[in-house]
């Protein structure tokens, strides 16, 4: 239970923040809040990051300009249903054995770890914690964060919802069009598009709530599979890859392959030039732009706290590997830099003088913590329990109270990448097979690439980094790789 003292501290920023914001009336309001979740963007597809991109994100690069851009951000784990989990929780998914996208259990040269296919109910989401304050919360394209009803979105915290189930991609009617075959979306006009229809969903939302404070969770189904986008767009980008001489370029190398019985090398993609998916990354930053179109519109810019991240790294080493991740390696599904490294910016308008950019670790459990600060809700530390405020670093520190950021992913992903776990401090990322226990030390500030391994080099730092990464795990109740019937026993910590 929290103490007296922490209490009556939270309720004073509480007021403060309040009194900070008064709307026409001159009555206190707090802030509005908008969360854009994109799925599978890799951190190289946005402009802010990456200014030779293939793609084209005027709307994200323009949100980044009123933004402080947190240039060593991370997702809580590299496939998406996890790192869903984490950001609506503030607490690292592996605490319930949310380790894998829900209903992920192909095996490889063991059986992966247990794995639930629900966020319980029992979590305090971000939603309920800004709805028990008066907001209003709504949720927006993709959840899979439960396979049934009891499990969706207005189970979890929020009061509309529109396109959110068990799917983990729009795999019914047209997919990315009109019929979508989605139980919590109606049908539009035939052929709309659904990044801009739950961009619409989300912009009218908003305008029907002018007074009272909101909370808009448009969580995209882009730019996951199936890779489909409007045609005109598909041709603009086929010709843009003609013009920059791309289509006769080599587009893959070679990674490791940890699929036993693999006949080749897994391949990844190195030169972004997919068309299609081009079209996809225009489409959803069109759909944000409409958002801050009609925030703007509606003059509450300078009222709102806008967030943008993704869920996973760029699809890179199957699936039609659309994306690549370069410099960072791997992708989707694993758990280097390619996997787990994303797009991550917070618009704070209350903070005068934010940082452009930040260079400091994060990860996508900070966003709970850091949006309750910024709101001056009361903090829920015993449910938020891995994230931390970022207001800091808004406010211009250069650190944070936190020994490590820390990975588990004991599972064989659909895109190749092996079961294992990582931990980062400072410029530090040490990566640690789960199927032998083999370790790699890499230092990212002069290897962003993951490929010199240090780890001989090193062994105080690894013996050190270890031990705290083992400890975490007895600390999140951790589970590994399990043999198979009358098979050899898998390595375990």
């Amino acid at each position: 239970m929290p103490s007296t003292r922490n209490v009556f501290a939270s309720l004073i920023v509480f007021l403060f923040a309040t009194i900070a914001l008064p709307d026409d009336r001159g009555q206190a309001k707090s802030p509005n809040v908008v969360f854009f979740l994109v799925d599978d963007l890799g951190f190289m597809d946005v402009g802010v990051n990456n200014p030779d991109t293939f793609y084209e994100t005027p709307n994200i690069d323009r949100l980044a300009e009123r933004s402080t851009n947190f240039t060593n951000g991370y997702a809580a784990n590299p496939v998406c249903s996890p790192t869903r989990y984490s950001i609506l929780t503030g607490r690292y998914p592996t605490r319930v054995d949310a380790t894998n996208f829900f209903s992920g259990k192909r095996p490889g040269r063991f059986l992966p770890a247990e794995l639930i296919d629900h966020m319980p109910l029992s979590e305090v989401t971000m939603a309920e914690a800004f709805k028990q304050h008066g907001y209003r919360t709504m949720f927006a394209g993709k959840w899979h964060l439960g396979p049934s009803e009891e499990f969706w979105p207005t189970k979890q915290g929020f009061d509309l919802n529109f396109g959110g189930f068990s799917r983990g991609g729009p795999y019914g009617g047209k997919r990315y069009f009109s019929p979508y075959g989605n139980p919590r979306l109606t049908n539009g006009p035939d052929g709309e598009h659904l990044p801009i229809r739950l961009a619409n969903e989300t912009a009218d939302f908003i305008a029907d709530n002018p007074s009272d404070p909101f909370f808009a969770y448009l969580a995209f189904y882009s730019v996951h599979t199936p890779l489909l986008a409007p045609k005109p767009l598909i041709e603009k980008y086929e010709q843009k890859a003609k013009e920059l001489g791309l289509d006769t370029q080599e587009a893959f190398a070679d990674e490791e392959q940890v699929w036993p019985n693999a006949k080749q090398p897994r391949r990844v993609r190195t030169l972004q030039a997919h068309a299609t998916y081009a079209a996809m990354v225009e489409s959803m930053d069109r759909a944000v732009g409409i958002v801050i179109d009609r925030l703007e519109a509606l003059d509450l810019m300078d009222d709102t706290i806008i967030c943008l991240t993704s869920d996973n790294g760029g699809l890179s080493t199957s699936e039609g590997s659309p994306t690549s991740n370069l410099p960072l390696r791997g992708g989707k599904g694993w758990v280097y830099e390619g996997g787990i490294r994303e797009a991550f910016m917070i618009h704070a308008p209350m903070i005068q003088d934010a940082p452009d950019s930040c260079d400091v670790p994060v990860v996508s459990t900070d966003f709970y913590p850091t949006l309750l600060e910024l709101a001056g809700l009361p903090l829920l530390p015993d449910q938020h329990l891995d994230g931390f405020s970022l207001v800091p670093l808004l406010k211009g520190k250069t650190e944070l109270d936190r020994d490590a950021i820390y990975w588990h992913y004991p599972h064989y992903s659909n895109q190749g990448g092996f079961p294992g776990g990582a931990i980062r401090i400072g410029d530090w990322k040490l990566v640690e097979r789960y199927e032998d226990g083999a370790v790699h030390l890499y230092n990212l500030a002069d290897d962003i690439g993951e490929r010199d391994d240090l780890a001989d080099q090193h062994a105080e730092r690894v013996a050190k980094m270890r031990a705290m990464l083992h400890s975490w795990y007895q600390d999140v109740d951790a589970k590994f790789l399990r043999p198979k019937e009358n098979g050899p026993m898998p390595w375990h910590p």
